[in-house]
């Protein structure tokens, strides 16, 4: 019998849970209409929805969906990171995220969700994974990849748009990823030894 060697420390614990309750406090206010990406909004001043709109959802649907991806990422990846890097993530790919939905994706008027950081996170812990000669860290690039691709091809999915009662955003699922990458980019600095000294 086997047994799962789950991150439980502290440090590995409490970031995924403090974003799930401040995701699920936003939920039970129901503060959406005052901090979802709302382009006319936004062109108007109120900026902070860029950001604002990412840690919040259109029903409990949504945010039980990204409430799994958080769990997800916890497994695979809690021991790749700390504290700090963990907000630092969330935080900048969450501007990322806003910022590149109102630059890249002028059809998306409202937009809310986790989903788009989400995938930010799990490529930048399976590019650590890689760097670290983790054996399923190309896997699981290849997996996001492939995923990724097929969502740009055949488009998004019908069956969760239902669910979540929205369009699901497979823009910022991409614009996330690319986030991701950016974020590695020092990870491979120091494994190819193009730090700086």
């Amino acid at each position: 019998m086997f047994g799962l060697n789950l991150p439980l420390s502290r440090n590995y614990i409490l970031p995924p849970i403090v974003l799930s309750v401040i995701a699920i406090l936003l939920m039970a206010l129901d503060l959406r209409d005052m901090l979802e990406f709302h382009r006319q909004l936004i062109s108007e001043g109120e900026f902070w929805r860029i950001l604002s709109s990412q840690y919040i959802h259109t029903n409990w649907t949504h945010l039980g969906l990204n409430l799994i991806g958080i769990l997800f990422i916890w497994i695979l990846h809690a021991e790749h990171t700390s504290t700090s890097r963990y907000f630092t993530h969330i935080i900048l790919l969450g501007i990322w995220t806003g910022v590149g939905i109102w630059l890249f994706c002028p059809d998306i008027k409202v937009y809310t969700g986790l989903s788009g950081l989400l995938h930010g996170i799990i490529v930048w812990g399976a590019l650590k994974d890689i760097q670290t000669k983790e054996p399923t860290g190309v896997l699981l690039f290849l997996g996001i990849a492939g995923k990724l691709a097929w969502e740009q091809y055949a488009g998004p999915s019908a069956e969760v748009g239902n669910l979540i009662n929205s369009r699901v955003a497979i823009e910022s699922h991409l614009i996330g990823a690319i986030g991701g990458v950016v974020l590695a980019i020092p990870l491979f600095k120091e494994k190819f030894g193009l730090a700086k000294n």
